[in-house]
């Protein structure tokens, strides 16, 4: 039976009747079917790896060890894993879902849900763009690092180059040396004064000009991302081959090299040491909810995207469960990778371990874990796999946010606009000055946050009480030949709108 003779066999369930649900569309759009002009993914592995990649991303690296540690080390785990039952997976299999049935983008498949919401679809693509644009920034300065770390000598080891100051401190391998307020490590001087050239820059206000190092990196990262997506997922389904797999290669031999040091055993006991009163506070819970949707992603698009390309009758359930428990046990590990190194360089300072641990974000990867590995025995080969493994963490992402713009615009727009010329103009030029890391954490803080998660719960309201979560059980069951479960349904009417709804409250308070 062909396809389409197949789906509506099922039943076209956008056009059973007048609708129940007040809202709804009474002459909906007929569902999109795959179609042989649709692209397809060549393998199950290539959808696979595009899902983990894109959830697996530099987060998963620093902000999930900063996290548990701050709320409760070991007994943050509890929170983490109930948030990720009854919130995370049911939104990321939803989104799975919802794509695999509707074969179409953010924006066109709202014809087929509810129209009233197709604002959504727009939202996600505006946040997705430049969410792309300073992410891939970060990219920039970790291929800068790369760059750096061919070097039998890495640059950010001494104070004596002629971009340091008087309040460069070098510790390593020293005695007697006074660590201060004032102090600054080689490793910070080199971030701050060299990649970023803030010291230049006043702050927002005058970011100042182009610094053509990282515009040469940037413009080679955007160079990757076009030639991997120029021709859809034909070519992004086999980047991701190296891009999701080579991560936990490095991941792996980081952790071994960082149990192996001096003082590891403080790290670890730091990251994991339960704090069982923490569980009594209200904002243990809400970052364990913020973690867990950051971490897994539903509301980027990028879900509906890379699904919509699947067979109709592919296991969407199945992928959903495989890929949200790869991506929690990467955050997990990824702590004993960084708290090992992070009780290394306590012991080197003689300080405790959350002295050393207090920083987060882009200066725990550009600045403390750098600075760690230069110190190490084989400290380039080290450096080198590291900024590889940031590297392909990062276009994992980008490949995934990028792909989700793309198709949603060329699904509402397919006559207007063409293929290859439209993406050109994702990746024609952007600019980097020398308050670009000013911009960078401005949309890092205030850019996606409340924004996001707001969609993602007019996403789930939609398609839960708009367009009936009958209708949207029924939509699986044509696919997988069974209903969702009590548990499915529950979660998607009440519990995971509950908790964004929470969630969001805390992020605009």
């Amino acid at each position: 039976m062909p396809h389409q003779e197949q789906v509506l066999a099922h039943g076209n369930l956008c056009a059973q009747g007048p609708p129940k649900n007040a809202g709804y569309n009474s002459n909906p759009v007929p569902v999109m079917t795959q179609t042989e002009s649709r692209d397809k993914w060549g393998k199950k592995m290539d959808f696979l790896l595009s899902v983990i990649g894109f959830a697996v991303d530099l987060g998963n690296v620093w902000r999930f060890p900063y996290i548990c540690y701050q709320n409760g080390g070991g007994a943050f785990l509890i929170p983490y894993v109930l948030m990720a039952v009854f919130g995370g997976v049911p939104l990321f299999y939803m989104e799975l879902a919802l794509g695999q049935f509707h074969r179409t983008g953010a924006i066109s498949i709202w014809k087929h849900i509810c129209p009233m919401f197709k604002g959504i679809g727009f939202a996600i693509c505006i946040i997705a763009l430049y969410v792309s644009f300073y992410y891939n920034t970060i990219i920039a300065w970790a291929l800068f690092y790369f760059y750096s770390s061919f070097s039998s000598t890495l640059p950010w080891t001494s104070c004596d180059n002629e971009w340091n100051t008087e309040n460069c401190t070098n510790y390593f391998g020293k005695d007697n040396v006074t660590w201060t307020n004032y102090s600054r490590s080689p490793a910070e001087e080199f971030y701050t004064r060299n990649v970023l050239v803030v010291h230049e820059s006043s702050g927002l206000g005058d970011v100042g000009y182009i610094r053509w190092q990282l515009m040469l990196c940037l413009f080679l990262i955007f160079t990757i991302v076009y030639f991997s997506l120029w021709k859809g997922v034909k070519t992004s389904g086999k980047v991701v081959w190296v891009t999701a797999t080579l991560p936990y290669v490095v991941l792996l031999i980081l952790m071994i090299r960082g149990a192996t040091l001096p003082g590891a055993w403080k790290g670890v006991v730091f990251y994991l040491n339960p704090k069982w009163e923490k569980l009594k506070e209200t904002s243990v819970w809400v970052d364990a909810a913020a973690q867990i949707f950051f971490s897994l992603g539903p509301g980027f698009g990028v879900l509906l995207a890379l699904s919509s390309y699947n067979p109709f009758n592919n296991n969407c359930y199945r992928d959903a469960i495989v890929t949200s428990l790869v991506n929690c046990l990467t955050s997990f590990i990824s702590g004993f990778v960084i708290f090992t190194v992070l009780g290394y360089m306590a012991e080197q300072r003689n300080v405790n371990v959350e002295d050393v641990a207090r920083d987060k974000g882009p200066s725990l990867l550009f600045i403390t874990y750098p600075e760690a590995i230069a110190n190490m025995v084989g400290s380039t080969f080290f450096a080198i796999i590291f900024f590889a493994m940031m590297i392909t963490l990062g276009l994992d992402s980008t490949f995934g946010g990028l792909e989700a713009i793309i198709t949603a615009v060329m699904d509402e727009y397919p006559d207007t606009l063409k293929n290859m010329w439209f993406k050109m103009f994702f990746f024609f030029f952007f600019f980097l000055f020398k308050g670009g890391a000013y911009v960078v954490k401005l949309l890092e803080e205030f850019g996606v946050g409340s924004s996001i998660i707001a969609i993602v719960f007019l996403e789930a309201t939609a398609v839960s009480w708009f367009y009936g979560i009958n209708r949207f059980s029924n939509d699986i069951k044509s696919m997988l030949g069974y209903t969702p479960g009590l548990f499915w349904r529950v979660c998607w009417v009440a519990i995971s709108p509950a908790f964004l709804a929470v969630s969001l409250n805390k992020d605009l308070v």
